[in-house]
C-alpha cells in the first residue's frame, strides 16, 4: 500500500457519506496512512466544513438524503473558495450514465462500492500530485505572466525612450532652422518698415512740389491706385511684424516643448507647460468644416514651481488634449453638437433650421490646476466629449490597448503617460468617464523630488 509520508505535512482529507460505517471504515483507513480525516453526514455539513478549513481532497457519496453528492459538488464549484479542490465520488452506483453525471458536475475521479483500501488510497495520493502539480503550473504560469507584462513594460519604455530622443532631436533641429530665417526677417522689418516710410514721405513731397503731374505719371498712378497702395502699405507692415512674432512664439513654443538643451530634471513653471503644448495644438482647436472651434477654458491655480521631467512630462500634456480633441470630434461623429449647415456661424441639428453655435453645447476642453494637502500638484483635463464605456476604463492604461479605430491610435499614448506620472514622478493619473458625458484625466505629481535630485547630481 502506498504511504503518504512523503508528503511535507499531513494531507487534510474530507469524507462525505451518511452511513457511519462507511465513514468510520474510511476514517480508519486514511487515518492509518497518514492523513488527517474529518467526516461530514450529510452534504451541508460538508460545506460548511469546507468553508472552515479548505481540505485537499473530498470523498464524497452520491446518496445522501436531502443534498446529494451531484448537488453538493455543484455548489463547491460554484464558489471560489473551493472550486479548485478535487472532489472524488463514492457510490455503490457503478451505471455508466452515474459517473458521466459525476465528471459532468465537476467531479476529478469515481470510485465504486465496495471499494479497496489500496486503491481509494493511490487514487486520493494521484489527485493530491495532479494538484500540487496544478499549484506549479499556476505558479510559473503566474510568473511567465509577470516576465511578459515587464517584457511589455520595458518594450513601451524603450519605444518612449526612443520616441523622445527622435522628438527632442527633431524640435530642436527645426526649431533652430526656423529661427535663424526668421530672425533676420523680423530684424530687417523695422528697417524695411522706414524705408517704406521715408518713400512715401518722398512721394508726398514730390506731390506737393509738382501738384500737377505728367499725363504719364498720372496713368502708372492710377494703374497702381497710389492712394489706396500707399494707405495699406502700414497695414502690410504690421501684419508682417506680428506674423513674424507669432512665429518667433511657436519657434519658442517648440524649444520648451523639447527642451532638448536643459538638463532633464529640473523646476518648472507647469502652466508654461502647458500653453506650450496648445501653441503645438492650435491646427487642431480652431474650427473645422465638420465642427465649430473647440473652446480651451483655463482654471489654473497659484502653482509653485515644481520639480520633474519637463520634456516628458510635456508628452503627457500631449497625449491628453490629443485624447480629449480626439474624444470631442468622435462626439462630433456621434451629433453630439449637431451638424454643420447653413452659412459660417451656425450649426444645424438634423430637421432643423440653422442656429448659432452659442444655442448648442460648445466643444470644449477644460484644464484645472490646483494643489493638493498633500503637496501634490493637480492637473485635470476635461472634455464634453462622447466619453468612454465603463468596460473599457480598467484597461486604459494597458499597453497597446485603444478606443480608437484600426489606424488611428497605438495603443502607447497613455500607457506611456502612466510610466512617466507613476514610475518616474512618484504620482498618481486616473480617468472618470461616462458615456455622452466626457471623459476626464487627472494627474498628481509631488511637488519636490528631493532623491531624484540627490541622484541627478551626483551623476
Amino acid at each position: 500500500m502506498h504511504s503518504n509520508q512523503t508528503n511535507h505535512h499531513k494531507r487534510n482529507i474530507l469524507v462525505v457519506d451518511d452511513t457511519p460505517d462507511n465513514l468510520r471504515l474510511l476514517s480508519a483507513m486514511l487515518t492509518a496512512q497518514g492523513f488527517e480525516v474529518r467526516k461530514a453526514l450529510n452534504g451541508k455539513m460538508a460545506l460548511t466544513a469546507c468553508q472552515m478549513v479548505l481540505p485537499d481532497v473530498i470523498l464524497l457519496d452520491i446518496n445522501m438524503p436531502g443534498m446529494d453528492g451531484y448537488e453538493v459538488c455543484q455548489q463547491l464549484k460554484a464558489d471560489d473558495k473551493t472550486c479548485e479542490v478535487p472532489v472524488i465520488f463514492i457510490s455503490a452506483l457503478d451505471d455508466v450514465v452515474d459517473k458521466v453525471k459525476a465528471f459532468d458536475v465537476g467531479g476529478v475521479d469515481y470510485i465504486a462500492k465496495p471499494f479497496h483500501g489500496a486503491e481509494v488510497v493511490l487514487r486520493i495520493e494521484n489527485q493530491i500530485n495532479l494538484r500540487l502539480l496544478q499549484v506549479k503550473l499556476q505558479e510559473k504560469n503566474f510568473l511567465l505572466q509577470q516576465a511578459l507584462d515587464n517584457l511589455k513594460t520595458s518594450q513601451v519604455q524603450q519605444i518612449q525612450n526612443e520616441k523622445m530622443v527622435a522628438l527632442g532631436q527633431l524640435v530642436a533641429g527645426l526649431a533652430h532652422e526656423i529661427n535663424n530665417p526668421i530672425s533676420f526677417i523680423y530684424g530687417n522689418l523695422q528697417y524695411a518698415g522706414q524705408y517704406v516710410e521715408d518713400l512715401v514721405n518722398m512721394i508726398e513731397v514730390y506731390q506737393q512740389e509738382y501738384p500737377k503731374p505728367t499725363p504719364k505719371i498720372q496713368q502708372v498712378a492710377k494703374d497702381v491706385d497710389l492712394n489706396f497702395m500707399i494707405k495699406d502699405l502700414q497695414n502690410l507692415i504690421g501684419a508682417m511684424y506680428r506674423g513674424s512674432d507669432r512665429i518667433r512664439e511657436i519657434v519658442l513654443a517648440l524649444q520648451h516643448f523639447s527642451r532638448h538643451d536643459e538638463a532633464e530634471m529640473k523646476r518648472v513653471n507647469i502652466h508654461e507647460d502647458i500653453e506650450n503644448t496648445l501653441v503645438m495644438l492650435q491646427h487642431r482647436l480652431r474650427e473645422a468644416t465638420e465642427r465649430p472651434a473647440i473652446i480651451v477654458v483655463k482654471d489654473y491655480g497659484n502653482l509653485p514651481l515644481v520639480t520633474c521631467y519637463a520634456s516628458e512630462l510635456n508628452q503627457v500634456f500631449m497625449h491628453l488634449l490629443n485624447n480629449a480633441i480626439d474624444a470631442i470630434e468622435e462626439g462630433v461623429g456621434n451629433g453630439e453638437f449637431g451638424a454643420p449647415c447653413g452659412d459660417k456661424g451656425q450649426w444645424g441639428v438634423e430637421n432643423q433650421s440653422c442656429i448659432p453655435y452659442s444655442l448648442l453645447s460648445t466643444p470644449q476642453i477644460r484644464i484645472h490646476t490646483e494643489v493638493t494637502d498633500l503637496n501634490m500638484v493637480k492637473i485635470a483635463i476635461a472634455d464634453n466629449g462622447f466619453g468612454i464605456e465603463e468596460s473599457l476604463r480598467s484597461r486604459l492604461f494597458d499597453p497597446f490597448f485603444t478606443t480608437k479605430p484600426v489606424g488611428k491610435g497605438s495603443g502607447l499614448g497613455l500607457s506611456i503617460s502612466y510610466q512617466i506620472i507613476v514610475q518616474k514622478h512618484r504620482g498618481n493619473i486616473s480617468c472618470t468617464s461616462s458615456v455622452g458625458k466626457g471623459a476626464e484625466f487627472v494627474i498628481e505629481i509631488p511637488i519636490d523630488q528631493p532623491d531624484i535630485l540627490l541622484q541627478v547630481s551626483k551623476s
